[in-house]
């Protein structure tokens, strides 16, 4: 991978690792950007709409703005690139935002990289953390399955459950490569 000019895609379930790693990640390169899909999420000031429960059916409003964050997180990433940056980008993608990530970036080869620690060790991270988040530790093992079952062989899986921070960093650069999706 070249040192400029990449987008490096950071998923996993909530908890797995993303907002720490990502910036850990791009402060690896010369030149970087770090966009997280929450703080894009975090700009909707009145109308925010966020999902209810595991398995439950998500709202029309919901899938809209989870639409809109990614097709934003995308924007800014493609944005960072041609300006010479590698663009770290981290948000939860799975099933159809997959496939809208694709489209998103087409024509733009970008590195897919799956944080996937096992469920029960993000639940315990985060408890550990005193992190009161949003959707709740079953969400955890929800996510967990619907990553396992919908993104099956896309990008460069990383089980981090046992690694650092820094350790992940590591792998990750080590391995990018194996990430590479030509969209």
């Amino acid at each position: 991978m070249s040192e400029r000019n990449a987008i490096i895609v950071l998923t996993g379930i909530q908890g797995a690792g993303k907002s720490t790693i990502g910036p850990l990640l791009a402060a690896r390169f010369e030149r970087s950007a770090f966009v997280d899909a929450d703080d894009l999420h975090w700009m909707i000031v009145s109308g925010q709409a966020w999902v209810t429960g595991p398995g439950e059916p998500i709202s029309p409003e919901v899938a809209e703005q989870l639409r809109l964050r990614l097709h934003n997180g995308c924007l800014l990433a493609k944005s960072f690139r041609e300006a010479g940056f590698v663009a770290v980008f981290c948000d939860i993608i799975m099933g159809d935002r997959y496939d809208q990530l694709c489209e998103e970036l087409r024509g733009v080869p970008f590195h897919l990289v799956v944080l996937a620690p096992d469920a029960e060790t993000v639940i315990l991270r985060e408890a550990a953390r005193g992190k009161k988040t949003i959707l709740g530790p079953e969400w955890a093992y929800y996510l967990d399955g619907e990553l396992q079952k919908t993104m099956v062989g896309a990008g460069l899986w990383i089980d981090n459950t046992e690694q650092t921070a820094e350790e992940t960093v590591d792998e990750v650069l080590r391995r990018l490569d194996e990430g590479l999706v030509e969209s």
